[in-house]
């Protein structure tokens, strides 16, 4: 029986066909002998039937595995277990030397009448395929199977004319568990809907025409309709399509693969309706305005009819508390009745009304539970009122997806009625804080004559907190600041307040610009209530911007330091308009980097304008077109007062709605000229402190101040002499004639002095202390270079 062979069922190698692996086969005698072998089991193992002819089977076993047939060897006389998948799994000898890992199976036959004397008759088939390919067909196989009886993905195959041919058992419960039925029949009449999405537009039979023709997939396209399984509910399906071939290549039909994507749609809808309320319910701070709103979202696509009551009070700004059913006024009704807005409305003890608000948790109707929805509009745990919403009786029921949903949107509701309810008050309020913090005069100073104006913004928007200062310094000097506090309401007004009183606090310490926005920016950074902010509104100092500068009239020097804040507009009597370049910082709170300074003589008789973002976005044009306005406006008014000039500037750029406040601060500043101001330098010798006095008292002669000259002789005795002591280099005095008389020694030391009280057996150390003693003010500020301490005294009443 050499040469004979045995031919496998058809199969496939391991592509993408689904037949099952190649077989090996061989003929075994009734003593196990090997009689025959088949091609397949050449290559399989390597031996030609030649080689294995004669030989036992068991001769080829590498490695026996325990299994049916025990431990030691398999039987192969034995009958196999009839519907089996295989008999065992051994490692049978290559001729190459290795092993291959099989499958076998093992079937008896019934040898020829002619052949049973024959020791050699065949008297079983062995059949042997490798095991990783069989256990990687039977894989497939139990794919399928799940797919055809266990998937919850649909699976049906349309013919021509888009009719039902065939189904798998998720499609089949889909169409009402009965397949025979709905065979022949189209998909049109099969599930009657919409196409959701606009991947294609043609009918289901022209759709599949086009996908048989060209072979081009058609991917996750959206149908709504009603399974006829379930026809109260409408579903949503996800299904994509391909072509069907036949073994020569021809196309047969089209498969749909479908899955019900029904509650992924729904809290999509969902999200979406939520995400729709959250950016509209609210924009007017009227009650039933956001009832309104409510209404409007809601209806047609979550309820059929929306009605919103709320308890009478909340309409009088009152503050909440528990409502009565029998206390409510219509604010909202979908139906489009205006006549019923307004209206008083009751609803009766122990009805489902009565008992949402009793409960504070949504009900439904006693008669119709499904189609009416009472859910109570709830505020710090106190209801406000109620929202009915309904459903048409062919509509589907509310779920309690649909509970929670409306729960969220009442939710939104019942916050921004009360946020209405509340703006009056917390407007009013904000708007006299703001007022009150607000500088109600600007301070009459010799180094720069001022003005200024405040622009509310739009009364809906509530205070803001924009704000201004003129603060008088030492040596007759000013500090000019401007800022911005973001949002709206007590939130905003407070920290505007606290900020101003920070910077006048430093600005008292006679810091520089930089140094002050540093320290002002570490105090924002340690307050817990900037962090996020915590005013009516949400509104912290962390973001606020801020520009300090100040003005030196003796020295017609001005420095400036910046916190995100737009720089200064600066006029020189005879030069353009031009903003000036600071290095640029970050807002308050927002970092900790350090902030620079920049210095600018100014001309005397300069135009300094600050202000703040809202007066330049007016227009809602940008901030570049505001800034080209105004730098137009100062350039044509230049000649004006700063208090016209104001004006003038309002006037154009502030015409129009004003979505911010905005601030605007004008000086013109002024210089002190040579009858105001002596300077002198002086070596660092002690025998020159007599003559330091002599030039004071000569000069105070000069001025007209013979009273002053004893206290100032003193003044600049000590001073003159601690410089000599505690510091190097030479050293500066300087006397300014002001609205008092200040007297200033300059050092190159940063040491800081103190007025102390000395011992009696000390010489001296009463230098500081005596100088506060005769002076009005004097106090210590430092610069680049050293410091410089001064002190003030009132000029005599003419």
């Amino acid at each position: 029986m050499e040469g004979l062979s045995f031919t496998p069922p058809v199969g496939a190698d391991e592509g993408g066909h689904l037949g099952p692996p190649p077989a090996a086969f061989a003929l075994l005698a009734a003593d196990g002998v090997l009689v025959g072998w088949s091609r397949e089991a050449e290559a399989l193992l390597g031996y030609t039937a030649s080689q294995v002819r004669g030989r036992r089977a068991v001769d080829l076993i590498a490695t026996p595995h325990a299994g049916r047939d025990g431990p030691d060897e398999p039987r192969w006389d034995r009958r196999p277990r009839l519907g089996g998948a295989r008999s065992a799994v051994v490692d049978v000898r290559h001729r190459g030397g290795g092993t291959v890992r099989v499958a076998v199976t093992l079937h008896p036959l019934t040898p020829a009448p002619d052949a049973a004397s024959s020791g050699q008759a065949p008297h079983a088939v062995l059949m042997a395929t490798e095991l990783e390919r069989l256990r990687w067909w039977e894989t497939r196989q139990a794919m399928l199977e799940g797919l055809v009886t266990q998937s919850p993905v649909t699976l049906t195959i349309y013919g021509p004319g888009a009719r039902l041919l065939w189904a798998n058992a998720s499609s089949v419960r889909e169409l009402g568990g009965d397949l025979t039925t709905s065979l022949g029949r189209s998909m049109t009449e099969l599930f009657p809907g919409d196409v959701l999405t606009a991947q294609h537009l043609a009918p289901p039979e022209d759709l599949f025409r086009q996908i048989l023709e060209t072979g081009e997939p058609v991917i996750d396209v959206h149908f709504r309709g009603r399974a006829p399984a379930d026809p109260r509910r409408e579903h949503v399906w996800s299904s994509s399509y391909f072509r069907l071939l036949d073994g020569r290549g021809e196309p047969v039909g089209v498969c749909e693969q479908s899955i019900d994507v029904t509650d992924h749609y729904r809290a999509q809808q969902r999200l979406a309706l939520l995400a729709e309320a959250g950016a509209r319910i609210g924009s007017t701070l009227d009650p039933s305005g956001t009832a309104a709103e409510l209404a409007k979202i809601a209806v047609p696509q979550y309820a059929d009819a929306v009605s919103v009551d709320v308890a009478a009070g909340v309409l009088d700004g009152e503050e909440p508390k528990p409502v009565t059913a029998w206390d409510l006024v219509r604010v909202a009704d979908s139906d489009g009745d205006p006549s019923r807005v307004g209206e008083r409305v009751a609803y009766a003890a122990g009805s489902a009304q009565a008992e949402s608000l009793a409960q504070g948790r949504p009900t439904a109707d006693a008669v119709v539970p499904q189609t009416r929805l009472y859910v109570p509009l709830i505020v710090r745990g106190t209801p406000l009122g109620l929202v009915t919403f309904v459903r048409g009786d062919d509509a589907e029921p509310f779920d309690d997806g649909d509970r929670a949903v409306a729960e969220e949107l009442a939710s939104r509701t019942a916050v921004c009625i009360d946020n209405a309810r509340r703006y009056r008050r917390e407007h009013t309020a904000a708007f006299m804080l703001q007022r009150s913090l607000l500088p109600r005069s600007l301070p009459e100073l010799s180094a720069v004559e001022a003005a200024s104006r405040y622009l509310p913004a739009d009364s809906h928007l509530g205070a803001g907190g924009d704000w201004f200062d003129v603060i008088p310094l030492s040596g007759a000097r000013v500090g000019l600041v401007v800022g911005d506090v973001p949002g709206h309401g007590l939130g905003a007004a407070a920290t505007m307040g606290r900020l101003r009183a920070m910077v006048r606090t430093l600005a008292e310490l006679d810091l520089a610009p930089d140094e002050l926005l540093a320290r002002l920016n570490d105090q924002v950074g340690k307050d817990p209530s900037d962090q996020g902010g915590t005013g009516a509104d949400g509104s912290g100092a962390v973001g606020a911007t801020c520009l300090y500068g100040i003005y030196d009239p003796a020295s017609r020097t001005s420095t400036w330091a910046a916190a995100g804040h737009q720089p200064p507009a600066v006029v020189q009597p005879h030069g353009p308009v031009r903003f000036l370049r600071l290095p640029p910082g970050l807002p308050l709170g927002v970092g900790r980097l350090p902030y620079e300074g920049a210095e600018e003589e100014l001309a005397e008789g300069s135009l300094v304008v600050l202000f703040t973002d809202g007066l330049v976005e007016a227009r809602r044009k940008g901030a570049d077109v505001g800034l080209d306005r105004l730098a137009t406006v100062l350039g044509e008014q230049r000649g004006s007062s700063p208090d016209r000039l104001c004006a003038q500037t309002v006037a154009a750029l502030a015409s129009d709605e004003v979505r911010d406040d905005a601030t605007l601060l004008v000086v013109r500043t002024r210089a002190l000229g040579t009858r105001q101001v002596a300077t002198w330098e002086l070596p660092p010798d002690p025998a020159l402190v007599a003559r330091a006095r002599t030039m004071a008292a000569e000069q105070l002669g000069r001025w007209g101040l013979d009273d002053l000259v004893f206290t100032t002789e003193v003044v600049v005795s000590e001073l003159v002499t601690n410089a000599i002591r505690h510091a190097f280099g030479r050293i500066g005095l300087r006397l300014i004639r002001d609205r008092s008389l200040i007297c200033e020694v300059s050092d190159s030391q940063h040491t800081s002095p103190h007025a102390r009280y000395a011992g009696s057996d000390e010489e001296g150390g009463r230098g500081l202390f005596m100088v506060a003693q005769l002076t009005e003010h004097w106090g210590t500020r430092y610069t680049p270079a050293g410091k410089t301490i001064w002190a003030e005294q009132a000029l005599p009443v003419a």
